[in-house]
């Protein structure tokens, strides 16, 4: 049986865009999980961890492991504080982001079922699938280039 410790001080690898900004340590693969996906993410001060959006045909949850994140949900937001959980069904109810606004570190851990899906990101009007992303206002019909 494997054990990570969130409290632990390892980081993961960065990701900076603009001003999304994090450390992402995938846990799944630690603990040799199949069904079930985490990753514990560091979001510094100032910065989003990822653009607003939800998923078809996963769940997640996020674990408040250390600092205030700011969630935003389509019910608007609300300063989250260690310990804390909430999860995100799956489709446009779960649309999330969290964002550290304050003068600390934030340590998230997000789990997730890894069921193939897609994610949609309504700020931006865009869907993702098969690490592929699509502007709406671009697609096509089901029939469109068919023989």
């Amino acid at each position: 049986m494997k054990v990570v410790n969130l409290a632990d001080e390892e980081r993961g690898e960065e990701l900076e865009h603009g001003p999304f900004r994090h450390f992402d340590r995938p846990l799944g693969p630690l603990l040799g999980a199949e069904l079930l996906g985490c990753s514990l993410y560091d979001v510094p001060p100032g910065a989003r961890n990822w653009p607003y959006h939800w998923h078809a045909g996963n769940e997640e949850w996020a674990l408040v492991v250390s600092g205030r994140p700011t969630l935003r949900t389509p019910e608007g937001e609300r300063e989250l504080a260690p310990g804390d959980v909430v999860g995100f069904p799956q489709d446009e109810p779960g649309a999330h982001d969290l964002s550290n606004r304050t003068e600390e570190g934030v340590r998230v851990a997000i789990f997730s079922t890894t069921n193939r899906g897609f994610v949609a990101y309504p700020d931006a009007d865009k869907v993702g699938a098969g690490g592929l992303y699509f502007r709406r206002r671009d697609a096509v019909g089901y029939w469109e280039d068919e023989k």
